[in-house]
């Protein structure tokens, strides 16, 4: 039985980076997915990975992500890619956490930059995250997606097994570990297809 929902923030609640990496590019004349392949290589300690766990300042980041983009023979400005970040609420993933926390235990399990009481954000996004039981952010806790302990991070500040979660994220690389523990997973591709099939997995209606 589930009894936990987890989500993930950019690509799920928000729009995710994806969009501003490829607006950058296109602005700059880079190749397309060149700030995807600076990120996945090395994946686990190049420069995005450690500033996500809060080891680098963004000023040090910027410096380590540009030097590896210089190693790849381009070249390219680290604040100006973060300055580019921001996201949309997606209004009918919101309802589904709305409606999701009427009846579960709901987490946010999100690898950022920044804790979120450092930034700015909208009332919107606000008060989504106010349905949250439990936030969990890389930046504050240190460790990041994919690696297990995030996800156990979040089993024992939930009270949960990971066998009663059920959790969404637009990356799969971030679900596969998650699912050897013995969560339910479903990868958000499509916003539609994935409330249909969160739907499917709780039983009752998420969608307004």
């Amino acid at each position: 039985m589930i009894e936990a929902v987890l989500f993930d923030m950019g690509g799920v609640i928000v729009s995710g980076p994806w969009e501003a990496f490829a607006a950058y590019e296109r602005a700059n004349g880079l190749p397309e997915g060149l700030i995807r392949r600076i990120n996945s290589t090395d994946s686990d300690t190049n420069a995005w990975a450690q500033m996500e766990r809060g080891e680098i300042g963004l000023e040090e980041f910027a410096v380590a992500f540009e030097g590896e983009a210089a190693a790849m023979g381009y070249q390219v400005d680290g604040m100006a890619v973060l300055n580019g970040l921001g996201g949309e609420l997606i209004p009918s993933m919101a309802e589904a956490v709305r409606r999701s926390s009427e009846r579960l235990k709901t987490g946010l399990l999100t690898n950022n930059y920044a804790p979120m009481g450092s930034s700015e954000r909208s009332a919107e996004i606000d008060e989504v995250l106010g349905w949250f039981d439990v936030v969990i952010e890389s930046s504050v806790v240190g460790v990041r997606k994919p690696d297990p302990t995030f996800y156990t991070m979040a089993c024992e500040a939930l009270g949960m097994e990971p066998s009663g979660c059920v959790f969404l994220d637009d990356l799969g690389v971030n679900l596969k570990p998650a699912r050897a523990m013995g969560m339910t997973t479903i990868k958000v591709v499509d916003v539609d297809e994935a409330l249909a099939e969160l739907e499917s997995t709780l039983g009752f209606p998420i969608r307004g």
